[in-house]
Formats: structure tokens, sequence, C-alpha cells
């Protein structure tokens, strides 16, 4: 722990030889402190847990290899990146922005909602929640999104041209909701307003695309936060796919952010939009942290509490960005992991009702289980896993700018 102070203090000391005020310079501290509050903590987790045993994962039987022996390893570490990110967060953000409240909620609310399912895989019945209450649970959490993110007055985005001669910006503040393609961004049309779903009727229904807006939040939310809890299935895997997708979130939170940037790679212009860059640098230092005694052999999990959290955060932050759009690509691993069990549990139905008798398309779903019965070992599943994630970070950031 005195390292933990000794840290604390450097970095109160380095902050008199910056330039504090800057986002990009707060966003830096954020990073470096949430990384080094969660990798004390969690080193002390598995310390603890190894003189006790108090908080061990019991592993269900599924017939992989090296399953057994991830028996008694800790589990909810989703606390301490949850803490460290708002310790973090606290400190250096500004508290008054809309955009930070709605993330702060969304952390605390999804992690409550993983904590007590946490709690009761230990404590009572490895299934924990049921389904129905997790989807409730975040059909909930969409509705707040999507309300706060249509009614309320301080967010807004700006339309905006530059002249030539003295490169003034011209402003015209817009409420409502329009978001980003992720196609031809760079010709005129590339801001798509809700409203045009439903103006085909009548223009007077333009009014009411909210009606169309929150359904659609509601469903990110749930599709993504299902998605990154179903892919923490491998060492590593949630958390080092989870830090790609933050990093290239926090990426273009900056070019949103500032007039210049969004103007020149043709993204939308978003006021008060900065200091979400904090909560994301803050976010990203504890992944990275957790990242470090997760991958295989994983010393810690991070249980519901952890994934369950990610995805409604990266949904929340896509949505935020006017990114959401994009989600299918830059999520597409957390999409198709959910989709296989989608399908498996379909046709498995259909077949049994059909033939008589179950059939399966996958060997073992979530996908990533499919190859582990291959006969990939995690370690490599989870490199491959990586790569594809980089590969679609890096595609939708090109398709964003063409």
């Amino acid at each position: 722990m005195i390292y933990f102070f000794i840290f604390f203090k450097s970095i109160i000391a380095i902050s008199f030889f910056i330039n504090i005020n800057s986002v990009y310079s707060r966003a830096i501290i954020a990073f470096f402190l949430s990384f080094c509050i969660a990798l004390i903590l969690y080193q002390k987790i598995i310390c603890l847990n190894r003189k006790n045993s108090i908080i061990g994962e019991k592993i269900r039987d599924l017939g992989l290899f090296g399953q057994k022996e991830k028996e008694g390893t800790p589990t909810m570490g989703g606390i301490v990146m949850i803490f460290s990110t708002l310790i973090s967060t606290i400190f250096f953000s500004t508290l008054n922005n809309v955009y930070v409240l709605m993330l702060i909620m969304t952390t605390l609310y999804m992690g409550c909602i993983g904590f007590i399912d946490d709690c009761i895989k230990i404590k009572y019945n490895k299934k924990g929640l049921s389904i129905m209450l997790k989807i409730l649970s975040q059909i909930l959490l969409g509705i707040f999104v999507g309300i706060t993110m249509y009614f309320n007055t301080s967010i807004s985005i700006q339309k905006q041209k530059i002249e030539s001669q003295n490169s003034h910006f011209s402003k015209k503040k817009e409420y409502g909701f329009k978001t980003s393609l992720p196609i031809f961004s760079s010709c005129h049309n590339y801001e798509f307003d809700y409203a045009y779903l439903l103006s085909w009727y009548h223009q007077k229904c333009k009014k009411y695309a909210w009606v169309v807006f929150i359904p659609i939040v509601i469903g990110i939310i749930t599709f993504l936060s299902n998605g990154a809890n179903i892919t923490d299935g491998i060492d590593g895997l949630t958390a080092g796919i989870s830090s790609i997708i933050f990093a290239t979130l926090s990426l273009l939170s900056i070019i949103s952010s500032n007039k210049i940037y969004s103007y020149y790679f043709h993204f939308i212009y978003i006021p008060h939009i900065e200091e979400i860059i904090i909560f994301s640098f803050s976010f990203l230092g504890s992944l990275i942290s957790f990242l470090w005694y997760n991958t295989y052999p994983a010393q810690i999990f991070m249980g519901d509490t952890g994934s369950l959290t990610i995805g409604g955060v990266i949904a929340t932050l896509a949505i935020i960005n006017r990114k959401e759009l994009t989600l299918p690509i830059l999520c597409g691993i957390f999409f198709i992991e959910n989709i296989s069990v989608i399908i498996q549990v379909l046709y498995f139905k259909y077949s049994k009702k059909k033939y008589g008798i179950g059939k399966r398309i996958f060997l073992m779903a979530p996908l990533h289980h499919h190859f582990q019965k291959i006969g990939y070992h995690e370690n490599k599943i989870f490199n491959r896993f990586i790569i594809i994630q980089m590969m679609l970070s890096m595609l939708v950031f090109i398709l964003l700018i063409i």
C-alpha cells in the first residue's frame, strides 16, 4: 500500500508541472492512476484468496481441456475495475458534465446488476440471475440512456463550415438525434437522422423520432452487454477485446470533441464531449491492469460485475459519440458470439420439434468454445481474436473517414 501512496503523491507533483487544464493531460494522468490502483488491488485480492479462498470461482463442467485448473480462481475482479475507473474519473473529470454523469451511472448500475449476479452464483446457484431479469435491467438502462440523449437540452451537435480565408467556423446548434454512418462519411449526407425513418409517412411525424431511437438504444445496450458477458469464457478474451475497443472509442472521442479534427475527418462535432476522454482513459487503464493478471493462465476473473459493465459502457460511449451504427463492426466479435448462442438454441429447438432429436450447428456455443472443442488451445484463440479485433477497429476508422 505504501507504493500506492508514493505513486499518488508523484501524480500530484507531476500535475503542477503540466497543463492540468488540458483534457489530454488529465486523461493521461487518469489512465496511469487507474492502472496502478487496479494493479495493486488485484495483487492484494489474489494473495488474499490464496490464503482464505473466500471468493473462488466455481467452474461448471463443460468437458473442456484445462477447465478444472481454473477452479478456485478469485472472481468479481470487475469491482476493482469499476472502483479504479470511478476514482480516476472523479479526481480528474468535470462532474457536472451530462455525458460523464451518464457514464458513471451506467457503470454503477450495470456493476450492481453484475455484482448481484456474481453473489448468487457464488453463494446459491451457479446460474445466477435469470435471463429475463438481466434483460429487464438492461432495458431499463437503455430507456434511461435513450431518454437522456434525446430529450436533455444540454445535449446537442453543431453544424459547422469553415471559411478558407480566415479559418472561421460558423456554428449552428442542432438538437434531437443525428448519428454517423459508417460509410460514405466524406460526402454531405454522412449524418443520419432517425427522424427520416418516420418522415416517409408524414413530415409531422419527425418529432416522434424518439419512438424509433429509444428502442434502438435498448437493443444495442442489451445485445452488447450480453455479448461481452458471453465472450468472457476464455482467459483474457473479453478484457483484451474491450481494451482495443476502448482505445478506438477514445480516439473517436478526441476527434469528435475538436472542431478542427471533426471537420477534416468528417465527424459530427459534439460540444462538451471532451470530458468523456478522461473516463475512457480511466476505464482503459483498469482494463489493461486487469489483463495483466487475466491472461492465460488467469489469476483472477472479472465475473459478471465486469463483463456486463463493459458491454453497457461501450454501448453508451458509442451512443454518446454518435457512432452506434458502427458497433456491429467495431464489436463484431461480441455480436458474433451472441448470435452463435442464439443460432445454437433456435436450431436445437427447431430440430427437436421437427425430428424429435435436438441437433447443434456448433460443437458448443458460444463460438470460442466451439474452437476449443475442435482442439485449439485457448491462448491461440485469444491471440487470433485479438488480431481480428484490431482489424475491425481499423476498418471502422477507415469507413468513417473515407
